[in-house]
């Protein structure tokens, strides 16, 4: 066997090593400092949003081995698993991250489970794991295309991408938690290359099977509903006074938009 090199998913495996971080490299001191000045329901908006984050990234980082191995089962595509052992390894420092900045900068006991809705738990702990799950037993291109669309677009490129721009309107242009951002523009980066090979996996199979297309849209227009229920359930406790001013609407806007961008991605491939 000799490795594509050129391969999406073996440029990516590279840029994973090229760009490794260490979660226990960013300063948190600064963050320290913010969060004793802030007001209460900023703190509360971002526990709510970083709770989701922390959850998130727990429920991935324990379900995305079987992906790994129905990809091994299948065969013939060495280099997906070459960059799929990189997404879990990354998806275990990303939880590795957001734990350690509720601990060092939050701390105390926190009820993280507090602040997880039915429509999160919905496609965190039912969906998700079901279609992941699957793949012990059923390695089909089919099994597999829907744990994808799952993960890499729902989660990652949908909520995931939608939660960064939202840390990013309310930290960043008022130079808060230096630490949360720095982080999270880390994990971001990461993440990007984890939709990519989304894109790519999801692609790959349509061209395989053009008949995959009908079901990755309708499985990911049955989830969307839901996925825009976790964004608008953040800002519901705060009526019209959102803190740090930020814009429900155009969050849930936010959210739709990049929905539409991956299923647009994929249907490129479409026969």
């Amino acid at each position: 066997m000799k490795l594509n090199h050129k391969l999406l998913p073996m440029i990516d495996y590279h840029k994973a090593k090229e760009l490794l971080w260490d979660p226990r490299a960013i300063d948190c001191a600064q963050d320290q400092r913010d969060w004793a000045v802030m007001s209460a329901e900023e703190r509360d908006l971002i526990l709510r949003v970083g709770a989701l984050f922390h959850a998130g990234e727990e429920a991935v980082a324990h379900d995305l081995a079987p992906l790994l191995v129905a990809v091994r089962r299948a065969g013939g595509h060495t280099e997906d698993e070459f960059f799929l052992t990189t997404q879990i390894f990354e998806e275990a420092k990303h939880l590795e991250f957001f734990d350690r900045w509720f601990d060092e900068v939050v701390g105390g006991e926190v009820d993280l489970a507090s602040f997880l809705g039915e429509h999160y738990a919905t496609i965190f702990y039912q969906v998700l794991p079901e279609a992941l799950n699957r793949l012990l037993i059923d390695n089909s291109a089919l099994a597999q295309a829907e744990a994808s669309l799952v993960y890499h677009m729902i989660i990652e490129g949908v909520l995931a991408e939608t939660g960064y721009h939202g840390f990013h309107q309310a930290l960043q242009g008022r130079n808060l938690l230096p630490g949360l951002v720095q982080g999270l523009e880390l994990v971001q980066r990461d993440e990007a290359r984890h939709i990519a090979f989304g894109v790519y996996f999801l692609q790959r199979h349509v061209q395989a099977n053009p008949q995959l297309w009908v079901v990755i849209e309708e499985r990911m227009s049955e989830l969307l509903p839901a996925a825009l229920n976790i964004v608008g359930d953040a800002f519901i406790p705060y009526g019209d006074e959102v803190p740090f001013k930020l814009d429900v609407a155009e969050m849930v806007t936010f959210a739709s938009d990049q929905f539409n961008k991956r299923l647009r991605a994929i249907e490129r491939v479409r026969p």
